[in-house]
């Protein structure tokens, strides 16, 4: 089980550099001499986003590292930093985007952002009774703590939800990965059990904002105000999975506005339980281009925002339009196989050690 690195682009901030490196020392000294065969490098990267949000040096290193492996076997977090407002969740997905489909793992909720003058600390602290800089300090520790503590599952089978809310006649989407998912079963054989559910029209209404209090109150018994499919269906095959599947046609670059109601009705779920011990995996297809902005928006608002783990290459992304065009991409099948793969590593990580 690998130390925890730091890989540091551009942060002066010396009080939270330095919570940083105590709370890795710390970590370290408890990592030495234990064994993890799945994991041997933690990664922390701190950028500080210059005006327009950008970081050159971090682009830099990535360009660098496009071949080199470096990403192979590591799970990282990210602190990033920014004078004003803006740019932080924004560069934080693609950063994720492009260090995951390079083989880098992801714990669930991988982001401290620090905004100007701790801004974005303020929520919190109506229920915190901390200066600003304290509770970030606070955090930095916590996202820290949790990298060290990152394990695998060690189950005794990987149960798999599908979500999609389209149509196997027509779906391009759909038909990709029902052959991924045949594959991934001869593969996997009684290791592996997937369930699908169909986000029919008319199942699911999109989340009404409720007031805080009523939101929890339902939470505290993984309810809904609304009831019906996302309660009676939806959360309990949540509950029961470790890993929850997408499959998300590009709809004006986003995903299907029922997929979307179910991300945020997840909220009331999210309130009860933690989602920091299961994967999400997608299947993205575009007529044309925009399966990295599709795939950003899982990125932000599943892992960055609930919390789930984000393995290595999480998306299968590919292009077609007419229906059954997919399967005439050249090396289709190369691509279908190599993506099996990368599930398969994921989820033999997860149980060989049970």
């Amino acid at each position: 089980m690998g130390t925890i690195e730091i890989i540091n682009f551009g942060c002066t901030n010396v009080k939270i550099l330095q919570m940083i490196e105590n709370t890795a020392l710390e970590s370290n000294k408890t990592l030495m001499g234990q064994e993890n065969p799945a994991f041997f490098k933690r990664l922390l990267f701190v950028i500080e986003l210059d005006e327009i949000g950008e970081n050159s040096e971090a682009s830099v290193f990535l360009k660098s590292n496009l071949k080199s492996g470096y990403f192979r076997n590591s799970i990282a977090a990210l602190v990033v930093l920014s004078s004003s407002d803006l740019y932080t969740k924004s560069y934080a997905k693609k950063w994720i985007f492009v260090a995951n489909s390079l083989g880098c793992e992801l714990i669930g909720h991988p982001v401290l952002e620090i905004t100007g003058g701790y801004q974005n600390f303020t929520t919190w602290s109506k229920s915190v009774d901390e200066p600003l800089e304290t509770i970030a300090v606070g955090l930095v520790r916590s996202l820290v703590t949790r990298l060290a503590e990152y394990k695998t599952l060690k189950l005794k089978q990987s149960k798999v939800l599908v979500l999609h809310a389209g149509h196997k006649k027509i779906s391009n989407t759909l038909m990709l990965w029902e052959r991924i998912e045949n594959k991934l079963s001869e593969r996997m054989g009684p290791d592996v059990s997937i369930k699908t559910l169909h986000v029919e029209e008319g199942q699911i209404r999109d989340c009404y904002g409720c007031a805080f209090e009523t939101c929890t109150y339902y939470a505290m018994s993984r309810s809904c105000f609304y009831g019906g499919f996302v309660v009676e269906s939806l959360y309990p095959s949540l509950e029961e999975a470790d890993y929850v599947v997408w499959i998300c046609p590009n709809y004006n670059d986003a995903i299907s506005a029922k997929l979307m109601a179910v991300i945020n009705r997840l909220t009331a779920l999210y309130r009860n339980m933690s989602f920091h011990e299961k994967y999400i995996l997608a299947v993205v297809v575009s007529a044309n281009s925009g399966n990295d902005v599709v795939s950003s928006q899982l990125i932000g608002a599943l892992s960055i925002n609930k919390g789930f783990r984000l393995p290595p290459r999480f998306a299968l992304m590919e292009m077609a339009n007419e229906p059954g065009e997919i399967f005439n991409r050249e090396g289709i099948d190369s691509t279908i196989n190599s993506y099996v793969d990368d599930v398969y590593e994921i989820m033999y990580k997860n149980m060989k050690l049970f």
